[in-house]
């Protein structure tokens, strides 16, 4: 017994060690998301390095609950945002849905924050009737690059859809306003915001929508703060905002703060 004293107290010594060194890599957690979704999340126009909306908002709020600061910065386009994620350079996912594929990199923590709608958008000019998935078959479409609409959508479309992929929402809806599709597959408030944004007359959305998913708040594998502590603290984070129903608050915000930045003046070249 006397032998086993020494190894003991090294081995418990070295777990220390190892918990220090893990408490001093987590002072602070990097947030990102898609920068094209608002009123969830977009670039800010006074800080292009930085996201807003009621994701970032809800990411400020999240810091105070678990107390670990938070920066939810911008990355890039929603592709490599979550590349960055799988990489563990992104420490959080400010707003994913949940599929089977971004479990290798990501774990969701529970519940989710908020319902989202996914819509087929077309040109008013092109009649279109869509009343089930089968209808967009013999159709040419257009989604985003990495944007999932459910696994049971992202499956069907996979399998029996012609869908070109874009880089980004802004892109598609140019494409599908020149015609270079039929239509486009994409959450309804992002798009009608996007759509307003830039302009365009004469698309509409359809219903019914081809999906109905949840947003999560996803943890990266990699992340050097991925602790069981830090899980279980966003969970209670969660279910702690979905009793008060805070995030009707922040979306109710976010959107105010887009339409008046619709209004401003644009920048001079």
């Amino acid at each position: 017994m006397k032998l086993l004293m020494p190894q003991l107290a090294f081995c418990i010594l070295g777990l220390c060690f190892v918990l220090a060194a893990q408490a001093q890599t987590c002072r602070s957690l990097i947030a990102s998301g898609n920068p094209q979704y608002p009123p969830y999340l977009w670039q800010s126009p006074r800080d292009e390095a930085r996201l807003i909306g009621a994701n970032a908002e809800l990411m400020e709020w999240l810091a105070d609950e678990i107390g670990v600061p938070i920066e939810t910065r911008h990355i890039g386009n929603w592709a490599r945002v979550q590349e960055e994620a799988r990489a563990g350079r992104v420490d959080l996912i400010a707003g994913a849905f949940f599929t089977l594929p971004r479990t290798e990199y990501l774990d969701y923590a529970h519940p989710p924050f908020r319902d989202t709608r996914s819509v087929v958008i077309v040109r008013e000019a092109k009649r279109i009737t869509f009343k089930r998935w089968e209808d967009l078959v013999p159709l040419k479409g257009l989604t985003v690059v990495n944007n999932s609409l459910g696994q049971a959508f992202d499956k069907f479309a996979a399998d029996s859809l012609s869908m070109t992929k874009v880089s980004n929402l802004e892109k598609g809806l140019q494409m599908l306003e020149l015609g270079r599709g039929d239509y486009l597959v994409y959450e309804d408030s992002p798009a009608e915001a996007f759509i307003a944004r830039m302009g365009i007359k004469g698309l509409r959305l359809l219903q019914p929508p081809v999906a109905q998913e949840q947003l999560y708040i996803a943890i990266s594998h990699r992340s050097a703060c991925n602790t069981p502590e830090l899980r279980g603290a966003i969970a209670r984070a969660m279910s702690k905002l979905r009793q008060t129903k805070l995030m009707l608050t922040f979306v109710e915000r976010a959107v105010q703060t887009w339409r008046l930045q619709q209004q401003e003046p644009a920048k001079p070249q």
